[in-house]
């Protein structure tokens, strides 16, 4: 059972606020008959032959964010309801057997693995070390198109479908096109199908490999990168300076340092596992098996290659720092 929040004996003091897994418990089991004498039940619900716990409650709303203590007993009563009828969803699945079906045999021991390995991950991240403040620092100055000289910038994107010829031909002409109507009447003339779209990005929502590349970028000029069905094309609209100064900056650049230690701290356990591990790839796998990529102190990486500066890939965009304004 979680006991709720004691009151301190003594003199009058300001407390520090209760955490709020812990004021969202005291409300469930408040409203689950622990506001009387004796010992507070820890179940909420019975369905059928089974219980569905306070415990069970709690753990769902934890996973939420954005929840106030005000708002426990509404947020807990729809997570009942929720769970009341996955229980019962639960037991008519026993009730088909379904747990014997191969297929839900598979994605169960996949869910498994994917939780154990999660837990994992977890575990070697927490011996991490928080940043330094000379570490943020350090990385403040460094970066200075993330920060001191950030700027938002208006971006044109077409999405083209080329041949790799094609593409070539357009990386020629890129640089003659100084317009977006240019380039565009080139497409068409070229018979070249594309779909354009417009966006505001700030330097931390581009990917960290490019944003060097595109603060030196003037309004006009693009990049195009090559992409599985043809290019990307961006084109720099505008640019507006909008620094962020170092206190403003410091939560997101020790969230992002300590992120990165994280990353960095599984990556070399995972290498080291890997290093002390029997592996054998067997039949057509062991022809196509990839090759160990070493990293730059000689040990095994299981991390990808950062892409090369100036690039901007589709799926790296908004995984920047997280920088709100």
């Amino acid at each position: 059972m979680i006991p709720a929040p004691r009151r301190l004996a003594g003199p009058r003091r300001a407390a520090a606020a209760p955490p709020l897994a812990l004021v969202l418990a005291a409300a469930l089991l408040a409203g689950c008959g622990g506001g009387g004498a004796g010992k507070a039940s820890q179940t909420a619900a019975r369905v059928n032959k089974a219980e569905i716990t306070v415990h069970q409650i709690n753990f769902v709303l934890q996973q939420q964010r954005g929840i106030t203590p005000e708002q426990a007993d509404a947020a807990g009563a729809q997570v009942l309801q929720r769970l009341v009828d996955q229980e019962l969803a639960v037991q008519q699945a026993g009730e088909l057997r379904l747990d014997r079906d191969p297929r839900v045999l598979q994605m169960l021991e996949a869910a498994r693995r994917e939780v154990l390995a999660r837990a994992y991950a977890e575990r070697i991240g927490e011996a991490a070390t928080p940043p330094t403040a000379d570490d943020v620092q350090a990385y403040y100055d460094a970066n200075p198109a993330l920060f001191a000289r950030r700027r938002v910038y208006s971006l044109q994107e077409l999405a083209i479908e080329a041949t790799p010829e094609q593409v070539q031909q357009l990386r020629a002409k890129v640089g003659e096109l100084r317009s977006v109507d240019a380039i565009v009447a080139y497409l068409r003339g070229a018979s070249i199908r594309f779909t354009a779209s417009q966006a505001v990005r700030p330097a931390e929502q581009l990917p960290l490999a490019s944003v060097q590349a595109f603060a030196a970028m003037q309004p006009g000029q693009a990049v195009l990168n090559a992409t599985p069905r043809g290019a990307q094309l961006v084109i720099v609209a505008d640019a507006r300076d909008q620094p962020v100064g170092p206190e403003q900056a410091r939560p997101a650049i020790e969230q992002y340092l300590l992120n990165q230690r994280r990353r960095d701290a599984l990556t070399q356990d995972l290498a080291r596992l890997r290093a002390a591990a029997a592996i054998e790839y067997v039949g057509k796998f062991a022809d196509t098996a990839p090759a160990a990529a070493a990293a730059p102190d000689g040990t095994a990486s299981a991390a990808p290659a950062p892409a090369a500066a100036g690039t901007l890939d589709p799926s790296d965009i908004s995984k920047g720092l997280g920088i709100k304004r």
